[in-house]
Parts: structure tokens; sequence; C-alpha cells
């Protein structure tokens, strides 16, 4: 009988000694479930800005008849987006066009606005990877003209000439682009876009050579740039 008594005992005493560890140990396991979900980061939303420009069209302006100069406003929410302005002012002077004998002149400011995306699996990391797009811009005017040349048979000049004709255009801009940091705020970056026109009014002529932001109307649709990056 005292066996039993003995043996009901420790049990009793061993499942009380159970339940109080569970007891115990619920608090704590729900205090570290607490905390966990209360982390948050610490990195603000605004990180800051960058103020960039654009060296390609620089170098085209001086070593061809076309080009512009871009500057670009980029600011930076928590490392991940980055909504930017780049404002630019494109011109063109290309004379005597071997084929056609064409000359075209334009320039004019535009403007461009959108977001980047980072894509880098680490946000906070000093080079990046972006994806973006962009809406562009610009009303420009055209001088077009030929010089007189004498028709063979009715021995009149033939000159061709529009001045001043008004032009726009609205287009599109997708931009994979990579942001390197080189020493303290200075970083160097170059991107490709692919561009595409949604809006245009050429006026008379029907199709203009160059168009200021936008580049040659050609068959291609990418361009690109190469910048350098003040990080502030």
């Amino acid at each position: 009988m005292m066996y039993r008594t003995s043996t009901s005992v420790s049990i009793s005493r061993a499942a009380i000694s159970l339940i109080a560890a569970l007891l115990l140990c619920v608090p704590a396991s729900g205090q570290k479930l607490k905390l966990f979900k209360l982390q948050k980061d610490s990195i603000p939303l605004m990180r800051g800005f960058q103020v960039s420009f654009d060296a390609v069209g620089v170098v085209m302006m001086q070593i061809g008849d076309y080009g512009h100069y871009e500057g670009a406003l980029r600011l930076n929410l928590h490392d991940q987006w980055f909504p930017i302005v780049e404002l630019g002012y494109g011109k063109a002077s290309h004379l005597n066009d071997e084929v056609t004998g064409l000359n075209y002149k334009t320039a004019a400011p535009y403007f461009k606005v959108g977001v980047d995306f980072n894509l880098m699996k680490n946000k906070h990391a000093p080079n990046r990877l972006y994806g973006g797009f962009r809406y562009a811009y610009t009303s420009y005017k055209v001088d077009l003209w030929r010089h007189d040349l004498p028709d063979p048979v009715w021995l009149w000049d033939t000159g061709f000439g529009v001045d001043d004709e008004p032009c726009s255009q609205h287009w599109l801009e997708a931009v994979f682009a990579v942001d390197a940091k080189i020493y303290g705020p200075l970083h160097l970056g170059w991107s490709v876009r692919y561009k595409r026109r949604i809006v245009h009014d050429e006026g008379i002529m029907g199709k203009t050579w160059y168009v200021p932001g936008y580049g040659i109307c050609d068959d291609s649709n990418l361009g690109g740039t190469f910048n350098v990056i003040i990080d502030i």
C-alpha cells in the first residue's frame, strides 16, 4: 500500500513540475515572438539625393554635329525607390548631307521624369543596379534648307527651305542602369535605354532628322548615357 502511495505522489510531483515548466516557457516564447515582430529596418525613408550629368552628350557634341547637355536630380527613398527628373538641352547642326544635300538645324530644351528601382538584393550596398522608366517631352523648332541648284531642263533654281517649323514629341524610355561608388560621394554609372515615341508632331516635314533629348530618328530605338554622379 505504501508503495502505491509513493508512486502516486511521484507521478503527481512529476506532472506538477512539467506543467510549471510549460507555464514558464510560454511567456518566454511569446516574448521572443513579440520582439521579433517589432523589429524594424533602422534606415530612414529619406536617404538624400544625387545630382549627375551625362558625359556622352557633351562628347558627341564636340566630335559630331549633334549632342546634348543633360543633368539629373534623383531622390533616394529607403535605398530602394529613386524618383528622378532629368533636364537637358539638345542641339543639332547637320550641314550639307552627303546624300540629300539638305541642311538641318534645331536646338531646344527637354525634360524627363520617372522612377528607378534598386534591383540589388542588399538594398543598402553602395553599388546599385537599377531598372526604371521615363516619360519625356520636348517642343522644338527646325530649320531645314537646301542650297539652290539649277534645274538641268528649265534652268531655274530648285532651292528649298523651312524656317522655325514648330515640332513636338512625347516618348517613353525603359531604363537599365548601373551605379558604382568610386570614392566618397563620387559615383560613376551608365545606362541603356529603349525609347518609344507615343505622340509627335513634325510639322510639314513629315519626319525630323534629330529630336532634342531623343536623338537621331532612325530605325534604332536604343540609346545610352555615361553619368558622373555626386551622392548628397
